[in-house]
């Protein structure tokens, strides 16, 4: 079934100076595996930002919306009329909720709120989220729109939202669920996103909100991508132990020294417990793709795990088969996509779904 939401939803608590951290209140990000309360999208919507093929768009994202929401429930976030009614049209009968929102593009993963959870005894947890600033990967592109979709997430969910200062996109950070963080530091260091915070510092930062209590450290990405090299774009976590990693054989090629570079850097850390993670290498599109911007950047990467499923990139390239074994997990069912079947238009909501009781806890202190 569909619904519509309230379109005005209450303002949602911000937290002061003062306030206890989520990890002093028990609060971490949890895996990308884990139980999912939903999934947020949001619906392309500008014509010129796909360079004219946005009705090609439209049709991929729908297919890979539908695909999610036969799994889970599905909250879509739709900019004006025209997009809603273009959703409706394509989505009809499937389990999805629309939200008008102003928007400015579709990638939720990176500027919608990163969801935290406090896990209890009997297998239930309460949820917040923490909203960071988002802009548009160091001022790329316009972003006013995009930045308070977090704020309206905590409003529509009645939940506590943690507000930061700091520019952090989802993208750029990939977890365990045991405390181990993953991120690069040509995406977190440079300084268009928060300069002067070092290392020491994202990993302090990290911590206290989102309960990485060990930040792990690769180099950078793959070439002209304009996120400046996210994680999710390259390495991933598929359980507790074990990193797929994306490799490019061809020595002539830019990215083989930087995937090279950190193929090594991996196999040499641990995880939570000092143990040696699992590295299995991962290719990238053989193909090389050019579009209006220069080289593309395809990854196999960039896939998305759901409950009881996986979406995975298909380019219709000679490595598509090969990469799936890889990102096989332990699901019922397994599915592959589009060029759009990505984790970058995907942001999971932790779950099962619990009313958070983070605003009373706050108000005992």
């Amino acid at each position: 079934m569909a619904g519509m939401s309230d379109l005005s939803p209450a303002a949602t608590p911000h937290d002061a100076p003062h306030d206890p951290t989520p990890r002093e209140l028990g609060f971490g990000m949890p895996a990308e595996w884990a139980e999912h309360a939903a999934t947020w999208m949001s619906w392309p919507a500008d014509d010129d930002l796909w360079f004219g093929h946005l009705e090609g768009v439209r049709a991929e994202f729908a297919g890979l919306v539908r695909t999610i929401a036969r799994f889970e429930p599905l909250h879509l976030l739709v900019r004006d009329e025209e997009s809603e009614a273009d959703a409706r049209a394509r989505l009809d009968g499937a389990n999805v909720t629309y939200h008008r929102v102003p928007l400015d593009d579709v990638w939720v993963r990176d500027n919608g709120p990163i969801f935290v959870r406090r896990p209890q005894s009997d297998g239930s947890g309460d949820l917040a989220l923490t909203d960071w600033q988002f802009n548009s990967w160091g001022g790329k592109f316009n972003w006013d729109h995009d930045n308070r979709v977090p704020e309206y997430v905590a409003g529509h969910l009645g939940t506590h939202r943690w507000a930061q200062p700091f520019v952090l996109e989802g993208g750029g950070l990939e977890v365990n669920g045991l405390g181990v963080g993953l991120t690069t530091r040509s995406c977190f260091l440079t300084d268009t996103r928060n300069p002067g915070l070092t290392e020491e510092g994202y990993a302090a930062l990290l911590n206290d909100t989102l309960g990485v209590r060990k930040l792990l450290w690769l180099d950078g990405g793959l070439e002209n991508d304009h996120t400046d090299g996210h994680i999710d774009t390259i390495t991933r976590f598929t359980d507790e132990r074990t990193i797929v990693t994306s490799v490019e054989p061809n020595p002539e090629d830019p990215n083989h020294a930087v995937m090279a570079k950190n193929l090594a850097d991996l196999r040499a850390m641990t995880d939570q417990d000092g143990q040696p993670f699992r590295i299995v290498e991962l290719p990238l599109p053989a193909t090389y793709l050019e579009g209006a911007e220069g080289r593309l950047p395809p990854t196999y990467a960039n896939f998305y795990i759901g409950n009881g499923f996986v979406v995975v990139p298909q380019y219709g390239d000679p490595n598509d088969a090969r990469a799936l074994s890889p990102v096989k997990l332990k699901r019922p069912s397994w599915l592959h996509w589009s060029p759009f079947a990505s984790s970058a238009n995907s942001r999971y909501q932790a779950g099962p779904p619990s009313a958070s009781n983070v605003s009373r806890l706050l108000n005992r202190r």
